[in-house]
């Protein structure tokens, strides 16, 4: 796995920002995280070793985790970067969004139904979101369509958008840092459920910080987070994010 970011920054736009790891990051070391810009990695997918091979050779990029790739600041950006996926066929891109709704803009002339080697996935925290978010992936010409529900905030029904069968994968995890506030097992279980009636492989990631199960809430250290949910065994694929 490797991560890509062409740009950094960003806008808090809805209740699964509000405790941003980005922001707190940045704010550790004085950075104003709403302050856009390109940053020294803009061009790794095609920078390459002196002997002429690609730096960049690991299977999956994550892209764009310090930003939104269809942030308005990047209007500019984008279809050069666009440019540099495309000539990428080998590598297999993934682009987390909060902004579906801005996904045509700069979208490539040779796009069609999607390219083969690029996931487009949306974050949803609550119903809200889903029900706002994820009728706007199914309508884009994308090829492969993915959910991620973390930080994961309340209940959320996904079964009708499953039904569609346009939906290849479903994440869920908790939210971190000391002021994360608390996911429910039993919302976990329910996407587990969901994801299972609809054979649409389910991931627990993490559990968050602070996790709620059997109405009793428990403060799990970050080097747990993972094992713990790990243990729920509720995966059916081994697909993770960073």
């Amino acid at each position: 796995m490797a991560i890509w970011n062409p740009w950094h920054g960003c806008h808090k736009i809805s209740a699964g920002c509000l405790h941003c790891y980005m922001f707190r990051r940045d704010e550790s070391f004085g950075k104003d995280s709403t302050v856009i810009s390109k940053t020294a990695q803009f061009r790794l997918p095609l920078a390459r070793r002196k002997n002429g091979d690609y730096k960049l050779q690991d299977d999956v990029v994550y892209t764009c985790m310090t930003s939104d790739f269809f942030l308005e600041e990047a209007d500019e950006w984008r279809a050069e970067a666009w440019q540099m996926i495309a000539q990428r066929q080998d590598l297999h891109f993934f682009i987390i969004t909060k902004r579906i709704d801005r996904f045509v803009v700069q979208l490539p002339a040779d796009w069609g139904e999607g390219y083969a080697h690029v996931s487009i996935c949306v974050t949803c925290e609550n119903q809200a979101m889903a029900d706002l978010r994820i009728p706007l992936l199914l309508a884009q010409p994308i090829r492969h369509r993915k959910l991620i529900h973390e930080p994961l905030l309340t209940d959320i029904d996904i079964a009708p958008y499953l039904a569609t069968g346009k939906i290849e994968s479903v994440l869920c995890g908790g939210e971190s840092g000391d002021d994360a506030r608390v996911c429910d097992f039993d919302w976990v279980r329910h996407l587990a459920a969901q994801s299972a009636a609809y054979r649409t492989p389910f991931h627990f990631k993490q559990t968050g910080a602070h996790f709620r199960k059997d109405g009793k809430i428990y403060r799990i250290p970050r080097h747990l987070q993972m094992i713990q949910a790990q243990k729920a065994g509720l995966n059916s694929s081994p697909e993770e994010t960073s």
